[in-house]
């Protein structure tokens, strides 16, 4: 059984990805950079360091870059191809596909009817402001982002508008985003084939405003509430995510969603519950292919 991982060289998860395909399958070990992809039409041949892709029995995506932005749809575009080819996929390219943008997922969620912080959209500094007025404190969230990079906290006041431009320069869409209490903590509650694998917490451990791991936030073990899996289950179950992470916070007006993460990690689950949840993914991967 032949199967690719699409990583980034040195990313924990990715590796981790790698050497576990490579044990369980007893093949070779192929970690994929999607940089260095070339896709050749109409052939459809796709080659990456002397291998065509399209000899592989299957490919997970674990990250398709080191660092979110618009250039990641162009890359999933190209698996999207070999997807519809034929290539067994996980998570599907189109599901990646419709979660990765920030604003697509959220519409989603709120089509649903999940519980989101209060939220704005829009490309004008003049709504920006009105909705900052409202809110008092926000936000500021580019589209592609991950573990809070790009994020900008405002406060309403006589430098707003300044602040405001500033940030649109660089991010025309602005999504904007009610500061809300989280607390101490906040939750990654995973799901491998849709089913609930474990959760665990993300905690503050310097007083930033966020708890990821780049502002020094560390996983703890956690165990939600029935009804916060069920939340989670609901959030991530149209986008036909074959691993994915929902990110939860639990506050005084009730549980917030933030997003599903169409690239979920593996050392939250690892550290806390002592799941190896890539030897659970390559196992679900392998009973696929059977």
């Amino acid at each position: 059984m032949k199967i690719g991982v699409i990583g980034i060289e040195g990313g924990w998860s990715s590796e981790k990805l790698a050497d576990t395909v490579a044990e369980k399958t007893g093949g070779e070990r192929v970690l994929i950079n999607m940089e260095d992809v070339r896709l050749d039409l109409p052939s459809g041949d796709a080659f990456y360091d002397g291998r065509n892709l399209r000899d592989f029995d299957a490919l997970i995506i674990k990250k398709i870059g080191a660092r979110y932005s618009p250039d990641l749809l162009d890359r999933l575009e190209i698996l999207r191809y070999l997807h519809e080819k034929g290539l067994k996929i996980f998570s599907s390219p189109y599901a990646i596909l419709r979660a990765l943008d920030r604003l697509s997922c959220t519409i989603s969620l709120q089509l649903k009817d999940i519980p989101m912080p209060p939220t704005t959209v829009t490309e004008s500094v003049d709504q920006a402001l009105v909705a900052l007025e409202n809110y008092g404190e926000a936000v500021f969230k580019p589209l592609y982002t991950s573990k809070a990079r790009g994020m900008s906290v405002l406060k309403n006041g006589p430098d707003a508008r300044a602040a405001i431009e500033e940030y649109r320069a660089e991010n025309p869409i602005m999504y904007i985003q009610k500061t809300i209490d989280l607390g101490d903590l906040d939750l990654g509650i995973a799901f491998l084939g849709g089913e609930y694998l474990t959760t665990y917490a993300r905690c503050k451990t310097n007083g930033a405003w966020n708890t990821t791991t780049a502002s020094g936030g560390k996983y703890r073990a956690y165990e939600p509430a029935p009804e916060i899996i069920e939340l989670a289950r609901r959030a991530q179950a149209d986008f036909n995510l074959d691993f994915t992470c929902v990110d939860v916070a639990i506050t005084d007006d009730g549980p917030y969603v933030f997003e599903v993460s169409v690239f979920g990690g593996f050392r939250g689950i690892q550290e806390t519950s002592g799941i190896d949840a890539a030897a659970r993914y390559v196992d679900y991967v392998m009973e696929k292919l059977k």
